[in-house]
């Protein structure tokens, strides 16, 4: 390549030689005389008899440069071409990461479900239960009716007065039907009603959170038991999309090593190339380069 860029300098230099050579002709000679001594103002340049011969000399001067030129540009364009080519990993598929299919939470239950549990039964008598002890706790608490008959009876007399008109006045008998013994007997025996009726509201009520306490604790074991086996998945397939990756990376990089060793080598044998010169360009650059032994 250096040979055939300085031949078409050689080229371009003598081509301008002739160039100035030609640019030098004139059609006269001039002189001056001056105190009898003769000066030669310009030199006569006559065109050569073989300035034809000049002129298809530098001619292909031109030609063999701007072949060699284009020679040049051509083999920089190969070179560059390879210098530039790129490995082709099309065979190559990249793994793509797979993920262990998502699984649905199971959700907890609230007493709502507890108490559907329970049968119709179970239900009937646990309404009765509560209602039996809201009424009957109703009668005897402090503030019903039981105890306000037990508070009003002591205090209760054996006569009253009544105004039959302004300034007369008539006794009203009043006759007891219940004694403080009766009234207790009565209310010891509701509350040991309310009582039993309340523990069978009270053991529905247990039933129905031990049987949600028991179906939310089924549930988060099951929701840890999928929990478990999605990781043991997703832990599965990151390994399996590692391993595949790094195979994949080392295939390239092998495929890149081998690519870019044989494209030095090709770069090389490019760069080697020698130019072929057309015949008719042979004798100008036989001028410039010693013939081969």
């Amino acid at each position: 390549m250096s040979q055939a860029q300085s031949i078409s300098n050689l080229c371009n230099q003598n081509a301008l030689e002739i160039q100035r050579e030609l640019e030098s002709y004139n059609n006269c000679s001039k002189s001056i005389v001056i105190d009898k001594q003769s000066y030669v103002m310009q030199e006569p340049s006559v065109i050569p008899d073989n300035i034809l011969e000049k002129l298809k000399f530098k001619g292909d001067l031109h030609a063999c440069q701007a072949f060699l030129m284009e020679a040049i540009k051509g083999k920089d364009a190969k070179i560059e071409r390879v210098q530039n080519t790129r490995p082709d990993f099309s065979h190559l598929v990249e793994p793509q990461r797979q993920y262990a299919p998502d699984y649905d939470l199971i959700h907890t239950v609230d007493e709502s479900w507890g108490w559907s549990k329970l049968t119709d039964a179970e239900y009937s008598e646990y309404l009765q239960a509560e209602a039996m002890a809201a009424h009957l706790g109703q009668f005897i608490h402090k503030s019903g009716k039981l105890t306000q008959l037990r508070k009003e009876l002591p205090n209760t007399p054996s006569i009253e007065w009544f105004e039959v008109e302004d300034g007369k006045k008539t006794p009203v008998k009043i006759t007891k039907h219940h004694n403080s013994q009766d009234l207790l007997e009565i209310h010891e025996d509701i509350a040991e009603q309310h009582r039993q009726y309340e523990q069978r509201v009270n053991y529905f009520k247990a039933k129905v959170k031990n049987l949600v306490s028991d179906e939310n604790a089924r549930i988060q074991k099951e929701n840890a038991d999928m929990a478990a086996i999605f990781m043991q998945e997703e832990e599965a397939l990151s390994r399996e999309y590692t391993l595949a990756m790094d195979a994949y990376k080392g295939e390239v990089l092998r495929l890149t090593m081998e690519f870019n060793s044989q494209r030095e080598l090709n770069v090389k044998s490019a760069a080697a190339l020698r130019i072929n010169v057309d015949p008719r360009f042979q004798d100008v650059i036989n001028l410039f380069v010693a013939p081969e032994k």
